[in-house]
C-alpha cells in the first residue's frame, strides 16, 4: 500500500475514532441557553398575565418582559463534542453539572424547588407593588409546612395563624424560632393559633378571624446523630398576606424567583395612570423582596441575549448583575441598573420623557 494512501486510511480511521469518543464520552456539564420572555403587560397563552379585580387599572402601553433561561435537565448526560460546542458557542453558557443541581438534585427535586421559588416571587411583587404604591397589606405570620413524623405533626396544619408562643406576640417567622428554641428538649410549648380553615373563611367573607385555639406540641432535639440538642416542634413558619382586593398572576412553567422585579412593574403600571412602560420595549430580571429591594439571579449573559432578540432595547439589570452583564452586552440593548423596585420605576419614567441621560448604567469590573 503506498504510503500517501497509509496516510490518509490511518488519518481517517483516527478521526473516526474522535469522532465516536466525543459522542460516547460524557462529561459532567451542563448547558444554559436563553429561554422565552413574556410581556408581563400582555397575555400569555390566551389570558392576561397579571388580573386584577375590585380594583381599578388602566390601559398599558409596551412591554415590561419578564426573561427566563433554560438549562438541561439533571438527568441530561452532554457528551464531549456538545459541551465543547457549548464553549465556543456565543449564545450558550456550558457550566458544570453541580453548579445547576449541587449535591445530586434529581430533576424532580429541582422542578419542585423552582416551582416553590416562583411562587414565593408572586407573592412578594404582589406585595413589593403595593407598598410602592402605598396600598396596606396586611402581613401575618402562619404556618408553612409540617415535617412528617416530628412532635407538630397533626396537631398544627399548613396554613394555621399564629398568633403567640407560650403567650409572646408573634411579628415575624423568625420570632417563632426564637421562642421554640428557648426551650429544652421535651418541654411543651404553646401556640396561640387561629386554624388554617377558619382563617381562609374569613378572608374569603372579608373579615379579620377571631376564634382562637390553645395547641400545645412537646418539643424534641433537632438532630441528636449528629450533636444538635436545640428545641424544635418540626414545622416552618412563613408569611401569609391579606390583600385589599384580588390579584393574579397566570403564568405558568416558568420557575425560580427571578420574575419578580418585572411582576412588581407590570403591576405598579396596571394600577396607575401614568403608562409606565410608554410604549417602550423594556425587559429585565430580579429577585424581589417585600420592602422592594431587587436580588442578583443566575444567568444574566443568557437572559439580555433572549431580551434582544425578541426586541428589546433596554434591560432592567439587578446591580449585583451589571457586572457580568456589561462584560458582553448584545448590540442594540442599554442595561439600566437597579437595586430596588423604586429605582426601577423612576427609571421607566426617566424613559418615557426622554431623559435617557439620567439612566444608571452597568459598567464592566476592571
Amino acid at each position: 500500500m503506498p504510503r500517501r494512501t497509509a496516510t490518509m486510511l490511518a488519518s481517517t480511521l483516527m478521526l473516526i475514532a474522535l469522532l465516536c469518543a466525543g459522542v460516547l464520552i460524557k462529561v459532567p456539564y451542563s448547558e444554559m441557553t436563553p429561554g422565552p420572555t413574556v410581556n408581563t403587560l400582555g397575555e400569555h397563552g390566551g389570558e392576561p398575565v397579571l388580573q386584577v379585580s375590585g380594583h381599578k387599572t388602566y390601559p398599558t402601553t409596551g412591554h415590561l418582559n419578564m426573561t427566563t433561561v433554560r438549562v438541561t435537565s439533571a438527568d441530561y448526560n452532554m457528551n464531549l463534542f456538545q459541551a465543547v460546542y457549548g464553549w465556543l458557542a456565543h449564545d450558550n453558557i456550558v457550566v458544570p453539572h453541580d453548579t445547576l443541581y449541587p449535591d445530586g438534585k434529581t430533576e424532580e427535586q429541582s422542578s419542585q424547588e423552582n416551582a416553590e421559588e416562583f411562587s414565593q416571587s408572586q407573592e412578594s411583587a404582589k406585595v413589593a407593588a403595593l407598598k410602592q404604591l402605598d396600598i396596606p397589606v396586611q402581613t401575618r405570620v402562619v404556618v408553612s409546612t409540617v415535617v412528617k413524623a416530628k412532635p407538630a405533626q397533626g396537631k398544627l396544619h399548613a396554613g394555621d395563624v399564629i398568633k403567640a408562643v407560650d403567650g409572646t406576640s408573634v411579628k415575624q417567622p423568625s420570632d417563632v424560632a426564637k421562642l421554640v428554641t428557648k426551650h429544652q428538649a421535651g418541654e411543651k410549648v404553646v401556640f396561640t393559633v387561629v386554624p388554617a380553615k377558619e382563617a381562609a373563611a374569613a378572608e374569603k367573607a372579608g373579615k379579620e378571624p377571631t376564634g382562637t385555639e390553645q395547641v400545645a406540641v412537646t418539643t424534641e432535639e433537632a438532630d441528636p446523630k449528629k450533636g444538635d440538642k436545640h428545641a424544635i416542634v418540626g414545622i416552618q413558619a412563613g408569611t401569609d398576606h391579606t390583600f385589599p382586593f384580588n390579584i393574579d398572576i397566570k403564568l405558568a412553567d416558568v420557575g425560580g424567583p427571578s420574575a419578580g422585579l418585572m411582576f412588581a412593574l407590570g403591576l405598579v403600571d396596571k394600577l396607575t395612570p401614568d403608562d409606565l412602560a410608554g410604549g417602550k420595549f423594556v425587559a429585565g430580571t430580579g429577585t424581589i423582596t417585600e420592602d422592594g429591594k431587587v436580588g442578583p439571579i443566575g444567568g444574566i449573559e443568557m437572559k439580555t441575549v433572549g431580551a434582544r432578540d425578541r426586541g428589546a432595547e433596554y434591560f432592567l439589570t439587578p446591580a449585583e448583575n451589571c457586572a457580568s452583564a456589561a462584560k458582553d452586552i448584545p448590540d442594540g440593548l442599554t442595561l439600566v441598573k437597579v437595586k430596588t423596585i423604586d429605582d426601577a420605576v423612576k427609571s421607566l419614567k426617566d424613559l418615557r420623557a426622554g431623559k435617557t441621560g439620567s439612566l444608571p448604567s452597568c459598567t464592566a469590573a476592571k
